[in-house]
């Protein structure tokens, strides 16, 4: 049995992943855990959890006997010193930390420059991606994965940077979760849905089930050089096809108003991916599928 440190498990992705991996191995969760529901509904499926302030330097609470740390805190605050702290410094300290025999390390292809419909492979121009709606995003993101390179070498841990896409699906409570979700609420609330005009504004998204059955090919992919690869669904998807699929499946209406004050699409080469053991097996339309229904059921 592995055991498993989880970073940022109340989020919609890490909240999945460590239900699931808690049905088979010894997963630790580690959040400031202000929601006091959400810790109860890990702590139901076997997680145990671990209150800790990542963006601070006291990590005496965090266990150090565990076999791979899998990191998916992140902030948004949009305040710089705060973010640089809480996506980079943190990492860092709690890799010093902990120690593990194996890292994940949860980033986003929102680290890559703006390319349109360009296929991005992960050697793809790094660049300020998600400046018009998050400006520190993207650019504490980078600086993360710079930290985790470092502390990898500098430690002697087989690590893996993972750059997810867009995450979507049912979370352990019956919930609709990512963006996608996100955008139905705003149909539902009759509100447009902003595209970039360099259209179709094309994804990668990958159902929550694909995550957490591709993150052991990840981990056992893990290597002191680190090895970095795009997270995301094998299959490519604009956001506007999303957003109508949605809306024909819940009868509500998409309505789209063109801004660029808003990110384009990012799509991305899946190839390493697939070699590594970590093709996804979930079709995007079964997969929006059961968004909408778990979406309507929730409403």
């Amino acid at each position: 049995m592995t055991t498993y440190l989880i970073t940022g498990v109340t989020g919609q992705v890490a909240a999945g992943v460590a239900a699931r991996l808690a049905q088979d191995h010894d997963v630790v969760g580690v959040a400031r855990f202000s929601d006091h529901s959400a810790r109860s509904a890990l702590e139901d499926a076997g997680v145990r959890c671990v209150a800790t302030d990542l963006t601070g330097t006291d990590l005496s609470a965090v266990p150090t006997e565990v076999d791979v740390l899998a990191n998916f805190a992140v902030l948004k605050t949009q305040r710089w010193a705060r973010d640089l702290r809480g996506n980079a410094r943190s990492v860092g300290l709690l890799m010093g930390h902990v120690r593990p025999a194996a890292v994940l390390h949860c980033s986003s292809t929102g680290v890559y420059r703006p390319a349109g419909a360009t296929v991005l492979d992960e050697d793809a121009p790094l660049g300020d991606n998600h400046a018009a709606i998050m400006p520190t995003y993207s650019i504490t993101k980078i600086a993360a994965e710079e930290v985790v390179r470092t502390m990898a070498q500098h430690l002697s841990i087989p690590t893996t940077i993972a750059r997810l896409n867009v995450p979507y699906g049912v979370g352990p409570d019956g919930s609709a979760r990512g963006w996608p979700a996100f955008h139905l609420a705003m149909m539902a609330a009759g509100a447009p849905i902003p595209v970039h005009p360099d259209r179709p504004n094309l994804f990668n998204p990958i159902d929550l089930r694909d995550i957490a059955a591709t993150l052991p090919s990840l981990i056992d992919a893990a290597s002191v050089e680190v090895t970095t690869v795009n997270w995301a669904g094998s299959e490519q998807v604009s956001l506007e096809q999303w957003c109508e699929h949605l809306a024909e499946r819940t009868g509500l209406q998409a309505r789209f108003e063109v801004t660029d004050a808003t990110i384009g699409g990012v799509t991305v080469d899946t190839s390493l991916l697939a070699s590594l053991g970590g093709s996804t097996s979930v079709q995007w339309r079964d997969g929006f599928d059961d968004l909408a229904a778990a979406y309507l059921s929730g409403s």
